[in-house]
C-alpha cells in the first residue's frame, strides 16, 4: 500500500507541477531540456551538504567524485538527467545526503547525449565501476536515468564476468525506454515533473536510432537474472511507476529478490529534498538500512 504524503510532499509535487512541468514540456530536444534543467531546478536542493568532503577524482579513466564524511560503506552511484543533463556536482545534494548515512560515495560524471549517445554513459559507468569494485565489496545505486545505467551495468557484469554489488537501490528507475507500462499514458497529466512526450524525446536522444529494446538500454528486456538484492522505490503518480513495478516483478519472476515500494504524492526524485521532505529523509534511511543488511 502507497505510504501516507506529508502535507509538504503535497506542496512540493504542486509547485513543480506549476512551476517546472510545463517549461520541460515545451523541450524540443535534449540540449534544450538540459539548459531548461540548468535553469529552473531549485537552486537550494542542489547545494553541497557542509560537512561533506567532495573531492574530484579520476577511476577507471573516467570523471567522479568521491563523497564522504570518513570510512563507511562503499557505494557506487549513477545519477540522473534524462541521459542528457546533471552530473556528479549538480548531485552535491543527494549523495551528500548518503555520506552523511556514513556511506563513501563515488558518482561518475558520465558523457551526456545527444553528443554522446547510448552506449557511451555505460560503457563510462562501467569503465569506473571495474576500477572502483576491484579496490574491495562496494552496492550500486542510482535513479532515473541513473538507475538504467544501474541495472544495465549489473547485467554487463554478470555477463562478462566483471565484479557484482553486494546490493542496489535504485529510485525511480528508467527500465522500459520503449515506454509501454500503463502508467506512461496513466500519470502523464498527474506526474509533478514529466509528460509521456518529454520521455519519448529524451529516449529518442539518447538512443539516436538503437534498438529500444537493447536489455542494455531497457533492462526490462533482459532476463533479470543472477542480480542481487533491489531496493526500489517510485512515486505513485509518477510516469515511470509502472517502469519499477514491471522490473520488481519479473526480478521475482526470475528467482531474484526485489523489495518495491510505491509512495504516495512524492514527484520524481523527491530524495533531493531530504532536508525538507519527511519521505525523502524516509526513503534515503530505509536504503541505508537495505545496503548495510546486504554488506
Amino acid at each position: 500500500m502507497p505510504s501516507l504524503a506529508s502535507l509538504r510532499a503535497h506542496a512540493l509535487n504542486a509547485v513543480l507541477h506549476r512551476k517546472i512541468k510545463h517549461h520541460f514540456g515545451r523541450a524540443q530536444d535534449a540540449r534544450r531540456f538540459r539548459k531548461i534543467f540548468a535553469r529552473l531546478f531549485d537552486q537550494r536542493l542542489l547545494q553541497p551538504r557542509s560537512g561533506i568532503d567532495y573531492a574530484d577524482c579520476r577511476v577507471g579513466g573516467i570523471p567522479c567524485e568521491r563523497v564522504r564524511m570518513g570510512d563507511g560503506p562503499r557505494l557506487f552511484y549513477l545519477h540522473g538527467g534524462g541521459f542528457c543533463a546533471m552530473s556528479s556536482r549538480s548531485y552535491r545534494s543527494l549523495t551528500g545526503s548518503l555520506a552523511r548515512r556514513g556511506f563513501d560515495v563515488l558518482v561518475p560524471s558520465y558523457r551526456l547525449a545527444p553528443e554522446f549517445p547510448f552506449p557511451a554513459a555505460l560503457d563510462d559507468a562501467v569503465a569506473a565501476w571495474r576500477a572502483f569494485a576491484a579496490e574491495g565489496p562496494c552496492a550500486i545505486g542510482g535513479d532515473s536515468a541513473g538507475g538504467n545505467l544501474a541495472l544495465a551495468l549489473m547485467i554487463r557484469a554478470r555477463d562478462e564476468g566483471l565484479p557484482m554489488p553486494s546490493a542496489a537501490v535504485l529510485f525511480s528507475p528508467i527500465t522500459d525506454l520503449l515506454g509501454t507500462g500503463p502508467s506512461h499514458a496513466a500519470n502523464s497529466q498527474r506526474d509533478a515533473m514529466f509528460d509521456a512526450d518529454v520521455f519519448r524525446r529524451l529516449a529518442a536522444a539518447y538512443l539516436a536510432g538503437s534498438a529500444a529494446t537493447h536489455p542494455h538500454a531497457s533492462p526490462l528486456y533482459d532476463t533479470l537474472c543472477g542480480l542481487p538484492p533491489l531496493l526500489v522505490h517510485v512515486g505513485e503518480t509518477e510516469v515511470l511507476r509502472d517502469d519499477a513495478v514491471g522490473l520488481a516483478a519479473k526480478v521475482r519472476a526470475s528467482g531474484g529478490r526485489a523489495d518495491l515500494k510505491v509512495w504516495n504524492v512524492v514527484p520524481h526524485g523527491w530524495q533531493f529534498a531530504d532536508p525538507m521532505l519527511p519521505e525523502a529523509r524516509r526513503s534515503l534511511d530505509e536504503a541505508a538500512r537495505f545496503l548495510r543488511e546486504h554488506r
